[in-house]
């Protein structure tokens, strides 16, 4: 099963499209939902849909802006709750702008099979940069959103997502708290025809990520660390102070966050682990 939220992605998701379609192990069902694209997005997976009966088009009205974070998982469910099988094994999240090989979904399948406690797993991403590959990077846990996989008894445990920035992140831990393993594995290579932060740019999506980790419930030693370290990597500065300031105003604005206190006692005990090179998710 694949869900896929969407939003003006006309430049890319024909590529998606025939990444899925030529995979060596396709999904039952396919999900796209439309989140109110402005461009072509919309006559695009609607003619897909004609000519792959597994591949179903949803289309959500215009709000007026890209939402980070809970936008997207609003278009997620919209999608998660037109599947017809109730009894699947497997869900993936999908974006409409990245490139999978052939047999992306085998491996990972098989990556499932050889570690029962797998509960959420991916490849890495790559963007194209003055010609080369270049890799996204991230902590080995993590697996990025644009490509989730998930067990189903992994994602009863966990509850599900929650429809907030953020939500790629908690979902993980949570999942590490409850005794599973999750795991993005460097030799499965994703496309990302549009770099992270390439829509919104770096001041926007830098706050973006700021306010995801105060909704996931960061400890303010572990963001401050994080924030230093931004201060040396490109574009200098301007992407550590817009982390700073996500995290600070959502703080001040007292926007909603994880209210669970054993998430909250487990993914802080974590970053100070880290933070005193102690084996950690983090790692």
């Amino acid at each position: 099963m694949i869900v896929s939220p969407v939003r003006d992605e006309a430049r890319h998701i024909t590529k998606t499209l025939h990444s899925v379609i030529q995979q060596t192990i396709r999904p039952s069902e396919w999900i796209i939902v439309n989140d109110g694209s402005c461009d072509e997005t919309g006559r695009i997976i609607d003619e897909y849909a004609k000519h792959y009966p597994w591949i179903i088009a949803l289309h959500r009205a215009d709000r007026g802006q890209r939402i980070p974070g809970s936008g997207v998982m609003q278009a997620f469910y919209d999608g998660f709750r037109r599947l017809e099988s109730e009894d699947w094994e497997f869900i993936v999240k999908l974006d409409g702008d990245v490139g999978l090989e052939t047999d992306y979904f085998q491996r990972c399948f098989e990556r499932f099979d050889e570690d029962p406690d797998l509960g959420i797993c991916g490849g890495r991403m790559y963007c194209m940069k003055d010609g080369k590959l270049k890799l996204e990077p991230h902590p080995a846990f993590h697996v990025r959103g644009p490509i989730k996989l998930y067990r189903r008894a992994c994602w009863d445990a966990i509850g599900g997502l929650v429809i907030a920035a953020g939500w790629d992140t908690i979902d993980e831990v949570q999942a590490n708290r409850l005794g599973w393993r999750t795991r993005s594995f460097a030799d499965l290579k994703v496309i990302h025809h549009r770099p992270t932060g390439a829509e919104q740019g770096a001041w926007r999506d830098g706050v973006k990520m700021g306010k995801a980790a105060y909704v996931s419930g960061y400890h303010p030693a572990f963001m401050m660390a994080k924030c230093i370290r931004r201060v040396f990597q490109k574009p200098y500065v301007l992407c550590a102070t817009a982390h700073a300031y996500g995290f600070v105003s959502s703080y001040v604005k007292r926007l909603p966050r994880v209210e669970d206190a054993a998430f909250l006692r487990y993914i802080r005990n974590q970053q100070i682990r880290r933070l005193f090179f102690l084996e950690s998710i983090w790692k």
